[in-house]
Order: C-alpha cells, then sequence, then structure tokens
C-alpha cells in the first residue's frame, strides 16, 4: 500500500507552506489552515504577502533560501496576520524545493520554551527575583546557620546520649539549609564564566561514564553524533553539570515509569539557526545542537511552560532548582535550552554560537 503524502503533510502539527517563484502560495497543509484562519483552498488564490505583511523579514529570508538553495532557520519572528486580527512569535525553517524551480517550502513554529526562557532569565523580572533572592538568602542565613550549628556542637560534649542526638539533628538540619541556599547562590554568580575551545563529545563522554555505573545502570544509553562537530568555546565543568543533570533527569523519568526505555545523546551541526539578541537588533548564530533525548513518560503539558522556573518540580523530593541551573548556564554561554515532549519521547535540545573570536589560537581538544 502507497504513501498518502497528502495525509501524511496534514497530519504535521505545524504549519506548511509551499510558496513558488511568484511567492503565490501553491501548497498549504491543515495546519496552515488553522494557523492563518483560511481553508486551504482560499490560501491557494493568495500571495504569502496577503497572508504575511511584506514588512515581514520572512519575505527577506524566502528571497535568501531561493538565491543560495540553502536551508534557513530563523528564531523569534513576529508575523502579523490582519485576517486572525494579531501578531504571533514563531520559528520559521525554509528549504529550497530541490527540484530546479525556486519554490520554497516555509515551516512555521510558535514559539514556546526558548521565547520563556529569554522571558524569564534575561533582563526580565523573573531572573531578578531569583538573583535578589539568591543573595538574600547568602547574606542573611548562612551567617546565622553558622552560629546556630556552633553554639550545637558546643553543647554536645555536655549532654546526655538523648540531649545529644538534638543537638547533632540541630547541625544535620543547619547543614541541610546551608547546602540548599549555597545551590541558591549560584544563581546570584553574574561573573563572566572563563571559557577555552572544548569538545562537546568528550564533556558527554565524561557524562556517560559517570551515568553508566551509576543513575543509569539499568537504561541504555545511544549516542547519535556528528563527528565533524567544530569545539565550543564553553566552560567544561559547566557544561558537565548541564549534561549530567540532563541525563540524570531522563533516568528518573524512565525508572519513575515503568523502568523501560532509553536515552539518546545527539549532536549535530545547524549553521542556519539564528536566535535575536534580547533588547537589540542583532542575531547570533547558534549552529551547534546537542540533544538529550529520552522515551520515557513524557512532561505533563500543565509543567511544560513552566519546566524552567525555580522551584517547578515533579519529583517528590525534588527542590526544582536543577532545570532553572540548566538554563542560567546555557543562557550564560549565549545559548538557548528547549524541551518538547511528543508522546513518550522528550527532548532537551540546547543550542550554542560558534565564538571565534579565540578560535584561531587553540586546537580543540
Amino acid at each position: 500500500m502507497g504513501l498518502n503524502y497528502a495525509v501524511l503533510l496534514d497530519s504535521m502539527p505545524n504549519p506548511l507552506l509551499v510558496i513558488n517563484d511568484a511567492d503565490r502560495i501553491i501548497y498549504a497543509n491543515a495546519s496552515s489552515e488553522d494557523f492563518l484562519q483560511t481553508s486551504a483552498s482560499g490560501l491557494a488564490r493568495l500571495n504569502l504577502s496577503d497572508v504575511i505583511p511584506f514588512a515581514s523579514p520572512l519575505h527577506a529570508l524566502i528571497q535568501q533560501v531561493r538565491e543560495q538553495g540553502s536551508t534557513v532557520n530563523e528564531y523569534a519572528i513576529t508575523i502579523g496576520t490582519p485576517r486572525t486580527g494579531g501578531e504571533r512569535t514563531v520559528d520559521v525553517q525554509l528549504a529550497a524545493v530541490q527540484d530546479g524551480s525556486s519554490q520554497v517550502i516555509l515551516t512555521l513554529m510558535q514559539r514556546s520554551m526558548a521565547q520563556k526562557i529569554d522571558r524569564q532569565l534575561t533582563h526580565r523580572g523573573g531572573a531578578r527575583s531569583v538573583i535578589g533572592m539568591a543573595s538574600m538568602l547568602a547574606h542573611e542565613i548562612k551567617n546565622p546557620l553558622s552560629g546556630i550549628r556552633g553554639a550545637a556542637q558546643l553543647l554536645e560534649p555536655s549532654l546526655n546520649g538523648e540531649d545529644r542526638a538534638l543537638t547533632q539533628l540541630i547541625c544535620g538540619e543547619t547543614e541541610r539549609i546551608r547546602n540548599l541556599v549555597d545551590q541558591m547562590e549560584v544563581f546570584s554568580d553574574d561573573r563572566p564564566i572563563e571559557r577555552t575551545p572544548t569538545n562537546i563529545h568528550a564533556v558527554l563522554e565524561h557524562v556517560k561514564a559517570i551515568a553508566i555505573p551509576g543513575f543509569a545502570r539499568n537504561i541504555p544509553i545511544r549516542e547519535e553524533y556528528d563527528p565533524s562537530l567544530p569545539s565550543v568555546l564553553g566552560n567544561r565543568d559547566q557544561l558537565v553539570q548541564v549534561l549530567l543533570n540532563l541525563v540524570k533527569n531522563a533516568a528518573e523519568a524512565i525508572e519513575q515509569a515503568d523502568g523501560q526505555g532509553e536515552i539518546t545523546l545527539a549532536t549535530a551541526f545547524r549553521p542556519g539557526i539564528r536566535l535575536r539578541v534580547p533588547g537589540s537588533g542583532e542575531r547570533v548564530t547558534l549552529p551547534l545542537e546537542v540533544c538529550v533525548h529520552d522515551t520515557g513518560p513524557g512532561i505533563s503539558e500543565d509543567i511544560r511552560p513552566h519546566l524552567f522556573d525555580p522551584f517547578i518540580t515533579t519529583k517528590a523530593t525534588g527542590k526544582g532548582l536543577g532545570l532553572a541551573l540548566v538554563a542560567k548556564i546555557v543562557r550564560d554561554h549565549g545559548g538557548v535550552v528547549e524541551c518538547e515532549t511528543l508522546g513518550r519521547r522528550t527532548t532537551f535540545r540546547i543550542l550554542l554560537p560558534m565564538e571565534t573570536r579565540h578560535s584561531e589560537a587553540f586546537e580543540p581538544s
């Protein structure tokens, strides 16, 4: 039985349009009808500028694809849709149809996680709140805790067994609170990170070496690496922390479900991916992609929009700081981290920029 390609394209969750050399829409899938509030037959009678304003940068990107014959990914484009009376921010992917024509395939993806990270962790109130709270905890709580612990230790030798157990409890609880404050204090550290050219595959192999004999001992870990990936100008220890956190979360998700699943570590070079720098019109290229896939139970829809917020967790004993810290470290590296779930497949995708300023001075590790 042959494949019905029209049915496959209509099953895609994202709007897909095919634009001819005159910028006329010659195909629109079912998701495009919903997104643009126009039937496929109606769209086929329109030019792209009828549904997307001519001033949109999308038109220049289409021309770029025609001239270069390459695939282009663009992040955070605001698209006005006069027919629906509003504007929406989308990611776009454009590809030339490989038939010698000037036709272009346009896929629109409504912005979700990456945009929320920018809002939460870059020049916004959420980030300032976390940083302010971390500084307050560090300065106003750690010093009194040291005094409480010291007093309990001084009392301990003069007490009997039952009372001594209480002083030990005081010491243990103050230590636990101090560790939590130490974790929070990381968010208030805005110093530039020290970065050197780092082989991301060596980082992933180090993470695997920790995971396999430990928390992921019963879970297969697969690799899908691009061997030609250039080095990242990053902080090796912090990148290990990020990926170790994501792999540990994936392993715990699989274990909490039925224990049946696998983790895939993947890398790829995506030269067309760009992101607008918040607060300016500048766009940076984010060509280095690192993904952690798992086939666990997925992430519920109600928690997805807040996944990278501090204190958000699905774990009974979790503190909800792990993914917030992941987002901060990735931001400090000039990149973004996203999450998507499709059925039992969850993907955390990290996009990192190529830093060429100092790359000639180092050999990749």
